[in-house]
């Protein structure tokens, strides 16, 4: 049995009854305090989870680099936790935040800039980028720290 200390401290208890994907995994939706617009959505495990409540901004966890990232962490578009919401079926995190700049890694405000045109075979850009993305990420490789289509 392990006892905490300095060099071994016990990871913060989580509240009961969130129900984890088989993967470990929790879909975390990011709307915007203030206008109640929706930023983004990702993926958190328990580490995520802990490190956005213990630093108050978010931290996520990527499916396709299994590994976590911080929210902001390159470009410094860093989300301000509020609040954080669980739904009715405890199966979905609701994050109320305070944007910095774009939430989407291709420059927008919020990842959800297109909208699905009447008939549904095209899609229309509905906003327009709120930064230069390829010079934010001008030091950053293919796969982006950023990206929340993971």
């Amino acid at each position: 049995m392990s006892v905490p200390n300095a060099s071994n401290p016990l990871p913060m208890p989580l509240p009961p009854g969130l129900k984890w994907g088989p993967d470990g995994l929790i879909p975390a939706i990011v709307q915007d305090s203030e206008s109640g617009d929706v930023l983004m959505m990702a993926w958190m495990d328990e580490s995520a989870l802990r490190a956005t409540i213990e630093t108050g901004q978010t931290h996520f966890y990527s499916r396709s680099r299994k590994s976590h990232w911080h929210k902001g962490g390159t470009s410094g578009h860093v989300q301000h936790v509020d609040s954080i919401w669980v739904d009715c079926d405890a199966d979905v995190i609701l994050i109320k935040a305070r944007q910095v700049g774009g939430a989407c890694h291709e420059g927008y405000r919020s990842c959800f800039f297109r909208r699905l045109e009447a008939g549904g075979s095209t899609l229309d850009v509905a906003a327009r980028p709120v930064f230069d993305a390829g010079a934010v990420y001008s030091q950053a490789t293919t796969t982006r720290d950023e990206s929340t289509s993971q």
